[in-house]
């Protein structure tokens, strides 16, 4: 008789309940259920800000939820399968089998990580920004690939990215740029990349083809749209400068003022955004990443007043590296809090960040369970 997999799949299927208790995917439907009422109304269109809401809340619920049952589909036809290949003592059905089941537990395996979110701003959209640091030409060039792999990564993810601000080196790269990825659960992902990302290669810009070392900060906050309310702004506690639009070493890419930098006079904290049509439109962008970057500001305090009065760790500093990718004399990537290694830096350097998001995902939930016990 070919090999029986009913005990993997059964293994699978009460995964597969314990993730839908978990993402509520039963109430998920009900809320469905109210927003398609919702968008059917033609009045809902009087008011395009609630509108756009309630299209963006339908098409996230719509794909959590078909996630889920093409998984449940999934494993019904492989379990069929697998019962006409024991009837029919079919070994070329059973290795359809075993070859279906790896892809199933992999697609499962990925679902199962939002299992894993559990902060209070996990699901939410995500602000990320990018410092160059030590390394002069080279940090900045980092800055730019790491820009370019987590954009990459979004885009295989199905999540929509928005560039607001890229402040380009002289000779290559970015000083800085700041983005953000908008999707289910993306600041929970990407909140795993904030710190210090260290590269170690032969320097493209050193003709002597030394080996250098570089460092670029990569800041993640969450996006929150409630902050337009909550969070006020004063004129007086801002300045505001506008600037001509620059593109790569630093030549001008419009004829207009239109570029807009807020400086946060009580915190030092300078946003900017030049990537939208006007002035108008930049300062509204540049004022929703402050009220982000701010938000978090208060967070990070409240959790540094908590931590003293535990006794607890301080926060990850700029001179703290979370992961090294190394392309010689070796090739490589670690991250440094879970000792998680990956050999091929150049498919995570093409957005392939799955494995490694994943770790620091488990590793967090192993230590939020630790410490509750």
């Amino acid at each position: 008789m070919p090999e029986n997999h009913a005990d993997a799949l059964a293994e699978e299927r009460r995964r597969l309940v314990h993730i839908r208790e978990y993402l509520d995917i039963d109430g998920k439907r009900d809320e469905l259920a109210e927003l398609e009422a919702r968008a059917a109304d033609p009045d809902l269109w009087n008011d395009t800000d609630a509108a756009r809401d309630v299209t963006t809340s339908l098409s996230r619920l719509k794909s959590s939820i078909e996630r889920y049952d093409t998984l449940v589909e999934r494993l019904d036809d492989i379990d069929v399968l697998n019962e006409l290949a024991q009837e029919e003592d079919d070994e070329a059905s059973a290795g359809e089998v075993a070859r279906l089941l790896v892809s199933l537990v992999a697609d499962l395996d990925s679902l199962e990580v939002a299992t894993l979110l559990s902060g209070e701003h996990d699901s939410s959209d995500a602000l990320v920004s990018i410092q160059a640091g030590e390394g002069g030409v080279d940090a900045m060039d980092w800055a730019q690939m790491l820009q370019r792999m987590y954009l990459r990564w979004a885009e295989k993810h199905g999540y929509v990215a928005e560039v607001y601000d890229n402040s380009y080196g002289e000779e290559a790269g970015l000083k800085s740029t700041t983005f953000e990825v908008k999707g289910d659960d993306a600041y929970g992902m990407l909140s795993t990349e904030h710190g210090v990302h260290r590269l170690v290669r032969i320097s493209p810009f050193d003709s002597n083809a030394r080996r250098q070392t570089s460092f670029a900060m990569v800041d993640v906050v969450p996006v929150m749209p409630e902050l337009d309310d909550e969070i006020d702004v004063p004129d007086d506690d801002i300045r505001v400068d506008v600037y001509r639009s620059s593109g790569p070493g630093g030549q001008s890419v419009n004829t207009t003022d239109s570029a807009v930098r807020i400086t946060h006079l009580a915190t030092g904290i300078v946003v900017s955004c030049q990537n939208e049509k006007s002035q108008h439109q930049n300062k509204a962008a540049a004022l929703r990443v402050l009220k982000a970057k701010l938000s978090e500001l208060e967070r990070q305090k409240r959790a540094q007043e908590l931590d003293q009065l535990r006794g607890g760790r301080q926060n990850v500093g700029f001179g703290s590296q979370i992961r090294s990718y190394v392309l010689h004399p070796y090739q490589m990537v670690k991250d440094l809090r879970t000792g998680h290694e990956l050999g091929n830096p150049q498919a995570v350097l093409d957005g392939d960040l799955d494995e490694l998001i994943e770790a620091e995902l488990r590793r967090r939930a192993a230590d939020a369970g630790s410490a509750e016990d």
